[in-house]
């Protein structure tokens, strides 16, 4: 240990110095993507994703108000990671839901993450791709009701 901390003494500066104390913008990348989509999409997006902001109606284009649901506010969050094909790496997680409980909500769960797979593999640039690829994605859907 002691020869560790002396080797790091030994070192110059700026090979010394964490990378978060580099000037500039910091080098580390923001933890969780996320996004908010009102639903349901009036139409799907035609274009691959190129930048996030394109990214999350993509991946909402196709969920729909599960039947049987009272036409009341929906919220639903799914936490998922994508590769950089567009594919999910593994099954989104649904990590909240309001304006429903009990039943409903399990329903609401089930039809999201169900929208989800049938979103992916999404059609997204190659840039977006590498740049998005395994990193975690909060998508939040907003159902406003029935108008």
């Amino acid at each position: 240990m002691a020869l560790a901390g002396a080797l790091l003494l030994a070192l110059p500066g700026a090979a010394a110095a964490s990378y978060y104390g580099a000037p500039g913008p910091p080098l580390s990348l923001p933890q969780t993507l996320r996004g908010t989509v009102a639903v349901p999409l009036a139409e799907a997006p035609v274009a691959p994703a190129d930048t996030l902001p394109q990214l999350y109606p993509v991946l909402a284009a196709c969920w729909q108000r599960p039947a049987g649901l009272d036409s009341g506010e929906i919220q639903v969050t799914a936490r998922f990671a994508l590769r950089r094909d567009g594919s999910l790496i593994a099954a989104p997680r649904i990590v909240f839901a309001s304006g429903v409980t009990g039943a409903a909500r399990a329903r609401l769960a089930r039809a999201t993450v169900r929208a989800l797979k049938a979103c992916t593999p999404a059609r997204i640039t190659a840039d977006l791709g590498r740049a998005i690829a395994g990193r975690p994605i909060g998508l939040r859907l907003v159902y406003r009701g029935t108008r």
